[in-house]
């Protein structure tokens, strides 16, 4: 898509225009100007504001789109001419059959774009500290109610925007808290007393293929069910240090997943943007290399939309309601490709960051109106390309078929450099297909998730990750044959012969991530998220790819999500009780359910047979008390967890299960792995009651707790202070990790304060698990076993010149967050339910060596790396270090037992292939309590 980059300073001239004078003003509505020193307006003003704009203007249309997790209403405000509102329905269509692009040729696409309308995708809010996106959308949407100039109206006739936002919750807790003090100076956004998400906090821009949270859904079914729209601008802050904002193009990688027109319509709206900074004197617009970001992770809210077709756009920008400075950078003062226009430092007012945010919008529907027409065919052509595609033999490129190709063919020409001037003319095409053409190579025709692996209601909801990001899914209604192989009844079939392929593909293949280093021999450049998170994988997902094209009996999935195919209790008739198998996530909701509900179950500490059937131990076992059978019956129903009756009891292999009393901790201010762990424990329905540092320094915690779950980021080790582990797109505003609740803070944050510290918080841990208390710890709060004195070590170490061990440095080993595959001890109760094998996200995680003495003292490896090559998907410079190291501890310390997972198994809700390593810590402690052990 080519820009039409008009020269002539008229184009963008901001030519005074007359406001409607029957549209309130943003001053007359809330006593000041969006963007006003020390005024911020909340999310309830703002659903006030838009409600009466609805009321005085016929250019404007306003939904709901769902509901948040604290239950209010997200809204949209549609606003196009009053013509195009009256055909929304038909343009809304339009968009729908041009994104899916099934069934319409070439000249069809051309009529439908000639008669459609662009829709631009324009959000605010997403990370709600980020306070600028929210008061500058508000801005926006009255301008474009009100403005009456050429520009303004011919945008109205050609464009239907979506003004979107993306966090209601958070943008009320911010303002609020800034708000609260009456004294204008003294306002402050620091020192938020919870996460600005119910659970997820920043994170909620991580959620975006894993569809978990409320808001998550209703933007991605708004985006990719109902509106399809042609590009989406993501706002964000802020801006590098010595600039005003970023905005696109952005920096490679970009995933070779997504069609090269979206990242050619993301370099074309870039330059759009940035001339009109230029032609309004807006100076401080950096691009490329001033900032990390890139188009390479696929859980953000505007990265995700470029694997469904859509030119995603990220700016970051300064900016805050307290006046701040631009700080003397003097490497910003010499202009560049990147960086065309540099700005002074000097003292900066909320207005003017507003004014840039008006600007980029501005931009970004001007392109569009003017070419309206050529982004509707893009869309058509992306879609149609990715259902050929799908349709034949093709293949994917990546870095390391790339570098293995390198290696692999022979020089030319007599030692030419390969790709030297005049390299290839005229031969290569077999040596290509040789390298890159490879048939066990092929891209997947589809994938087959069947029916009857060990956790299908897993498989389910990993579906329904798929449908609510829009990808077509099919179900068998019938048993079937694919390349030899039998299928039942029920298994889902994905097939990639779809406009969103490149999702599909993302979603079930390994990330390749080039190996990025700043030069040959330098450090590694970071990701700006994960460089590997197949979530198929992560998700311990049973599936075959199928590399030919086939065909069974197969209905369309028309839902936005599915419920797990219901099981049943079988062989009820005479039973003295129900077996339930460890294999599914789920069947501990259902013993979470059976405690609540006051039945007793048992678990198998070894394995046992039945009725000529075997049970390896960690299975359940519910006897048949009164009634038990019905709330069984209902679990199985709702839950698709099977229960098979026995006339056969597994006494004394079976000893009953108490329900555990868990402890987590979370600190003011709230820490996103906690927040996770929050929504993971509720949707598995597992009791749980949330704790901070002073209580644990309290001490007395075997009265009240049985388990205590340390997430990442809990302890550090270093002077007590937390330490959140988490990469970040947009870094959150810098805070005190312990800062003191202000004066006037609400009584329900009292307590809060504080960070764990080896001083008082540990020996207070150490009696709970001398007292027979279950202690355990992810990621960087393993390091509290060094102060319990267990037997471990850093495995990724070295000796130096004075034979002292010192960390392997980054241009040697460097893993940020990836999928690799670790060996599991299935005989340890932590795995039960598990394979032998299980895929685990690492993220600079901790890996340990077991000292002299583990044996003596009790530890156990339960989870270690057996192979030099233990990567699934992303990056793992130097991965052959791991070879040997253990990933995760079993530990006995007094009558108690410490867990030190290295690996992130609780991952953002998205693990479901680790949780169990929680789950069956947590559950076996009451199985330790009765017995003892």
């Amino acid at each position: 898509m080519a820009v039409s980059l008009i020269s002539s300073t008229a184009l963008f001239a901001q030519v005074p225009t007359v406001p409607s004078p029957d549209i309130t003003t943003p001053k007359q509505f809330f006593g000041f100007q969006m963007g006003e020193d020390y005024c911020l307006a909340n999310y309830q003003q703002l659903k006030d504001y838009w409600e009466k704009l609805q009321t005085e203007s016929d250019r404007m249309k306003l939904v709901t789109i769902g509901k948040t997790e604290e239950g209010r209403p997200q809204l949209a405000a549609i606003v196009t001419s009053p013509a195009n509102l009256r055909q929304l329905d038909r343009y809304k269509k339009i968009a729908h059959d041009l994104a899916h692009a099934r069934g319409i040729n070439k000249e069809d696409a051309k009529k439908l774009a000639a008669e459609g309308k662009a829709v631009i995708w324009i959000d605010g809010g997403l990370h709600a500290s980020e306070v600028l996106c929210a008061q500058a959308l508000i801005e926006t949407v009255y301008r474009y109610l009100s403005a009456t100039d050429e520009e303004t109206l011919r945008v109205l006739n050609d464009v239907v925007i979506l003004f979107v936002h993306a966090n209601p919750d958070g943008q009320d807790l911010v303002a609020d808290w800034y708000m609260r003090e009456k004294q204008p100076t003294k306002r402050s956004l620091g020192n938020l007393p919870r996460l600005y998400q119910k659970y997820i906090g920043h994170d909620n821009n991580r959620d975006f293929y894993a569809n978990t949270q409320a808001e998550t859904k209703n933007l991605n079914r708004f985006m990719y069910r109902e509106w399809f729209p042609q590009i989406m601008y993501n706002h964000h802050q802020t801006g590098p240090a010595g600039t005003v904002l970023f905005c696109p193009p952005f920096r490679d990688p970009f995933n070779y997943f997504c069609d090269p027109l979206v990242l050619n319509g993301i370099d074309s709206v870039g330059a759009a943007m940035m001339q009109r900074f230029l032609v309004e004197d807006k100076p401080g617009a950096t691009s490329r290399s001033g900032a990390p970001y890139s188009t390479w992770f696929n859980g953000g809210l505007r990265t995700t939309s470029g694997f469904h077709n859509i030119i995603g756009i990220l700016t970051e920008t300064i900016g805050g309601p307290t006046p701040t400075q631009i700080p003397l950078v003097t490497a910003k003062q010499l202009p560049k490709g990147d960086y065309l226009a540099p700005i002074p430092p000097q003292t900066w007012h909320f207005r003017q960051s507003v004014e840039y945010s008006v600007t980029a919008n501005k931009a970004i529907l001007d392109y569009a109106s003017r070419h309206r027409e050529q982004l509707l065919y893009n869309v058509w052509f992306m879609g149609h390309n990715a259902i050929a595609k799908g349709e034949r033999d093709s293949w994917t490129i990546t870095p390391q078929r790339v570098e293995a190709a390198q290696k692999d063919k022979p020089a030319a020409g007599g030692g030419r450099r390969e790709g030297g001037i005049g390299a290839g003319r005229g031969t290569g095409g077999v040596e290509f297909d040789r390298l890159f053409r490879k048939p066990e190579n092929r891209d997947a025709r589809g994938y087959i998730l069947p029916a009857d692996q060990p956790d299908f209601p897993t498989a389910t909801k990993f579906v329904n990750t798929l449908l609510g990001t829009g990808v077509e899914v099919h179900r068998a209604t019938a048993d079937f044959t694919v390349e030899n192989k039998k299928y039942p009844k029920g298994s889902y079939v994905v097939k990639c012969a779809q406009a969103y392929r490149a999702h599909v593909l993302d979603m079930f293949e390994p990330q390749d991530h080039p190996n990025d280093f700043a030069y040959p021999g330098g450090p590694p450049i970071k990701p700006y998220d994960s460089a590997g998170y197949t979530p198929a994988y992560q998700m311990a997902i049973k599936f075959d790819r199928v590399l030919v094209g086939f065909d069974g009996p197969f209905e369309a999935i028309p839902d936005l999500a599915v419920m797990p195919m219901p099981a049943s209790v079988t062989n009820a008739t005479a039973a003295v009780g129900f077996f339930l198998s460890p294999q599914l996530n789920d069947s501990f909701r259902a013993v979470n359910r059976l405690h609540k509900a006051g039945v007793e179950v048992r678990r198998l500490q070894q394995p046992t047979e039945a009725e000529g059937l075997k049970h390896p131990a960690g299975t359940f076992f519910i006897p048949n008390e009164p009634n038990a059978l019905p709330i069984l019956e209902k679990i199985a129903k709702e839950l698709g967890t099977p229960f098979q009756g026995t006339k056969t009891a597994p006494d004394p292999d079976a000893v009953v299960l108490k329900p555990v009393r868990i402890g987590l901790w979370d600190r003011y201010g709230g820490s996103m792995p906690s927040g996770w762990t929050r929504w993971i424990f509720e949707q598995f329905e597992f009791p749980y009651t949330v704790i901070y540092a002073p209580e644990l320094d309290q001490g007395k915690l075997r009265d009240k707790f049985d388990v205590i779950l340390l997430v990442d980021g809990a302890y550090s080790g270093r002077g007590g202070m937390a330490a959140p582990g988490e990469p970040a797109e947009e870094p959150p505003p810098a805070a005190n990790p312990n800062p003191e609740p202000p004066g006037n803070a609400a009584d329900q944050y009292r307590g809060q304060k504080g960070a764990i510290t080896g001083a008082k918080t540990v020996p207070q841990l150490k009696k709970f698990l001398d007292d027979g208390g279950t202690l355990l710890t992810i990621g960087t709060s393993t390091r509290l076993s060094r102060d319990l004195g267990v037997p471990v070590a850093n495995h990724l170490a070295e000796l130096d010149e004075d034979a002292r061990e010192k960390p392997i440095t980054s241009d040697k080993y460097y893993i940020p967050s990836s999928v690799l595959r670790v060996k599991v001890d299935t005989a340890n109760p932590l795995t039960w339910g598990m394979t032998d094998h299980v895929d685990v996200m690492f993220s600079a995680s901790p890996t340990f060596r077991l000292t002299s003495g583990a044996d003596a003292k009790g530890l156990r490896r339960v989870a270690w790396f057996d192979t030099k090559t233990p990567l699934r998907s992303g990056w793992a410079w130097g991965q052959a270090y791991l070879e040997g190291g253990t990933a995760i501890v079993d530990a006995k310390v007094g009558k108690g037992r410490l867990v030190l997972f290295g690996p992130q198994v609780l991952f953002r809700g998205q693990s479901h292939g680790t949780f169990k390593l929680v789950f069956n810590g947590i559950v076996q402690h009451g199985v330790a309590e009765k017995t003892g052990n």
